[in-house]
């Protein structure tokens, strides 16, 4: 049950109204990247965690309600961005002279562009950091696109039913968004707008750290998913590049691998090819791990996460809710 309260979640100030730079915000208003498809794509995810884990889905559900939070800040920010548009082509529609909306002009640089002339309007409109849908469709609010005019599309949403692929998408996606707001910090100088996307930027690193957490609870929860990869192909890194070669902790000693495994640098790719039968003789270099090894920790694995789910949902009539909700499972998990 969502429950919507009037106060915004951080109080968006705006000291002007800029519409060029509204246009740039929308960006996180109906972008790939912006706070709708933040809360989409985690409310998505929640559902298939409600019984497994019920407290990720508590979180899920936590950052989604925040992100549409978010969403109305944003929302509000661009609205405040555009003052004067809507009011301005209300009175356009009316019979007020064109002499006292000229007036008006000097207290509205909204108003100015609005009542400059057919030549204004028109540079107005071919500004390219101005989108005209401001003016013929949503009459001054915001639209549910990016600064493109693209609409935003349910393809944004990232929810593939297993957790430790969701959160390491969800840990990207705040990535994506923190350095969003980072950039547009670059083209206002308002103060109150630069405070509201501080805000915003700020909660996006929490949410990092947030997801990051629930991660790590998860154990085993790496490699994604449950099978683990042939340990013939996951410690073999391929120079194929020509020229001077990078080395580093991605390609060269241990890396992020455990005790005794190390990368294996194949510096002439066509060469191994040939002489393993494209890979099919190639035995394990790297890895401590064997095939059987392997397998038995797939299989491990395998019923520990069929169980986790399996065991949290019931026969018979299934409901997602009790009343009062006092505890975090779902009733008969």
């Amino acid at each position: 049950m969502f429950h919507h309260a009037k106060e915004l979640q951080f109080d968006a100030r705006v000291t002007r109204p800029d519409p060029r730079f509204a246009r740039l915000l929308l960006e996180q208003f109906g972008g790939g990247n912006g706070e709708l498809k933040a809360a989409m794509q985690y409310f998505v995810q929640a559902f298939a965690a409600r019984r497994p884990y019920p407290d990720k889905y508590d979180l899920l559900m936590d950052i989604a309600t925040e992100e549409l939070s978010h969403l109305e800040i944003v929302g509000a920010t661009i609205t405040m961005l555009l003052d004067g548009v809507n009011g301005e082509l209300k009175d356009a529609a009316g019979t007020e002279p064109i002499s006292a909306l000229r007036e008006a002009a000097a207290e509205n640089p909204i108003t100015k562009l609005m009542s400059g002339g057919k030549g204004e309007k028109e540079r107005l409109i071919h500004e390219a950091l101005f989108n005209p849908q401001f003016l013929v469709l949503t009459g001054g609010g915001p639209a549910l696109t990016n600064s493109q005019g693209a609409p935003w599309q349910g393809s944004y949403v990232n929810a593939n039913g297993d957790l430790t692929v969701d959160l390491r998408s969800d840990i990207a996606a705040e990535s994506r968004a923190k350095i969003v707001y980072e950039y547009l910090m670059k083209f206002t100088d308002d103060p109150g707008v630069r405070d509201t996307l501080s805000f915003l930027m700020t909660r996006e690193i929490a949410h990092f750290k947030m997801f990051q957490a629930a991660l790590d609870t998860i154990q085993p929860n790496f490699p994604p998913g449950v099978l683990q990869g042939d340990p013939r192909h996951t410690h073999t890194y391929f120079n194929l590049s020509n020229g001077a070669d990078a080395r580093g902790p991605w390609n060269q000693g241990q890396g992020p691998w455990g005790a005794g495994e190390h990368w294996t640098y194949v510096d002439d790719p066509q060469r191994h090819v040939v002489a393993t039968k494209g890979e099919v003789e190639h035995r394990p270099d790297g890895s401590s791990h064997t095939a059987e090894e392997v397998r038995a920790k797939e299989e491990e694995l395998s019923r520990i996460r069929s169980g986790e789910v399996k065991s949290a949902t019931p026969e018979g009539e299934q409901h997602w809710s009790s009343y009062p909700q006092t505890g975090l499972a779902a009733p008969g998990s």
